[in-house]
């Protein structure tokens, strides 16, 4: 009973947020135009390609357009859901709608998770929708059929958790755009990160370093720690995009990403609770 009483503001600000984002005209365009753009892709599935002088085969390149669809989609909503977060908390306050909510029988901690979970809700659904388009092209007009494809996008939402509890708390702590522009540059810098990982591990990389110094390297550096503790957002995609193809996954191994990116939710949600309790409502 006393869950029950508990859950239900929950529930009610879930849905308000949820009804309060999409009638907005700015939200129903972009989803639009980001629908209209990935329905285009399916000309990239049609025509020949060409590596090395050989031939790609149909499914060949049904699973390389069809990856690099889920990145490009993957990393495209988690830039919108940090566009939809950072306002959250400044427009309720505009509006009065904190104060009004906040008035009633309503806990700090109630009206804080109906937010992250209205907005995480949405960026899931808008993700899971891009991902669902791609998987019908490929299903109806390829006859390839790969429903995995809709597993790795539930899988990606851990990514765009991340997002929203980071941005909101930030949003907290300094303007709304460096919010945005923070985990921005958080995700550039992963990406950057793992890119660079990816490099240094080749064969090429490995012999120049070899032929550059005779002493040994140390395994653990400073910028390994920094690269093994920084958030994983793209090792998460990688991780999904894995289950495409059923190919096996590279670096600190299939767990890492997901237990990383957790973590670091878990604290800055808590980080969130503990500094919107101190919050003054006007």
């Amino acid at each position: 009973m006393e869950t029950s009483k508990a859950l239900a503001p929950i529930k009610k600000i879930i849905t308000y947020t949820l009804v309060d984002e999409m009638r907005h005209k700015s939200f129903v365009i972009m989803f639009a135009i980001c629908a209209i753009c990935v329905f285009l892709i399916r000309g990239c599935y049609q025509g020949n390609y060409m590596v090395n002088g050989q031939s790609l085969d149909a499914g060949t390149i049904v699973m390389t357009v069809s990856k690099v669809t889920f990145h490009i989609i993957g990393a495209g909503v988690m830039v919108i859901t940090a566009l939809l977060s950072m306002r959250i908390f400044r427009r309720d306050r505009t509006e009065g709608m904190q104060s009004c909510v906040l008035s009633k029988p309503i806990a700090r901690w109630q009206y804080v998770t109906g937010k992250i979970i209205g907005i995480w809700v949405l960026s899931v659904l808008f993700m899971f929708i891009l991902h669902s388009i791609v998987f019908l092209i490929t299903s109806i007009n390829l006859k390839v059929f790969m429903p995995e494809y809709l597993v790795a996008s539930l899988l990606c939402s851990i990514n765009l958790l991340f997002v929203v509890i980071a941005v909101l708390l930030l949003s907290l702590l300094m303007p709304d755009i460096i919010a945005f522009l923070c985990v921005l540059g958080i995700g550039i810098v992963g990406f950057v990160g793992d890119g660079i990982a990816a490099a240094s591990h080749s064969q090429i990389a490995q012999a120049l370093v070899q032929q550059s110094t005779n002493h040994p390297q140390s395994d653990l550096t400073w910028w390994k720690v920094v690269y093994l503790l920084w958030p994983k957002l793209l090792g998460v995609q990688q991780l999904a995009s894995s289950l495409i193809g059923r190919e096996s996954f590279h670096g600190f191994g299939p767990p890492y990403p997901l237990v990383n990116v957790l973590l670091y939710c878990l604290i800055l949600g808590a980080l969130l609770f503990k500094r919107f309790r101190n919050e003054d409502i006007v």
